[in-house]
């Protein structure tokens, strides 16, 4: 999961950018407002981390500019701005979720999957599409529920094409949510990804549409269900 951070606090920045890596997100990390709207503007990102005191380009700015331009990024407000009015109006600007630094890194990375989960009209912490199962807390992927083992990326290819089920996804896209700012990416690598993985999974689980991309197919999203981890 690829994520955007907006944060001018060198130190803070480096310790959330290492902690969410190390549960499994992708963290673009930028230092100023101006900055982040230019990126959230052009970029793929399944959430939005915005700390309201940037340079250059206040965050209540920011978000509401990209309110304005009808960017549907969930966008988590952390802020030192504890006041109730001012979460009151970070709400109310288009902010999905408000908290308070400090920030524990277990909680910001348990809200960021909740606020994905949301808008992607998830409802439990599991996602099932077929016989296939992806917990994104625990990072495992379960194949008739028995666990599999997937390299980081083929994972995160698996869990771009669940969220976006019966939906094609081009190549362009599949690198966007693959691979962070600097990332050398090979030229056939998401062919690479898709072969290691279809040998790993049902038959007949990402189909290609040729000239355009891939996706989890139309059929498999209609007997999607969810259901909790056992």
């Amino acid at each position: 999961m690829r994520v955007l951070l907006a944060e001018d606090d060198d130190l803070l920045g480096a310790g959330i950018r290492v902690g969410l890596g190390q549960q499994g997100f992708l963290v673009d990390w930028v230092r100023d407002g101006f900055a982040a709207s230019c990126e959230l503007q052009t970029g793929i990102y399944q959430a939005m981390i915005l700390d309201l005191g940037l340079p250059r380009q206040d965050g209540m700015d920011v978000l509401r500019q990209a309110r304005a331009y009808k960017i549907k990024t969930p966008i988590l407000v952390l802020t030192a701005r504890d006041a109730v009015n001012a979460r009151v109006a970070g709400l109310d600007a288009g902010a999905d979720d408000y908290i308070v630094k400090p920030v524990d890194l277990y909680e910001l990375a348990a809200r960021l999957r909740a606020l994905i989960r949301r808008a992607h009209h998830q409802v439990e912490p599991v996602l099932h599409i077929g016989r296939i199962g992806i917990d994104p807390a625990a990072h495992r992927v379960f194949v008739d529920g028995q666990v599999i083992d997937l390299a980081a990326r083929e994972y995160d290819l698996l869990h771009a094409l669940m969220l976006n089920a019966g939906r094609v996804l081009n190549r362009t896209q599949l690198e966007q949510h693959l691979y962070s700012w600097g990332e050398e990416i090979s030229s056939n690598a998401i062919e690479v990804h898709i072969h290691h993985l279809r040998r790993k999974l049902p038959p007949k689980t990402i189909e290609t549409v040729r000239g355009v991309g891939y996706l989890m197919p139309k059929r498999a999203a209609s007997s999607l269900s969810y259901e909790a981890a056992s």
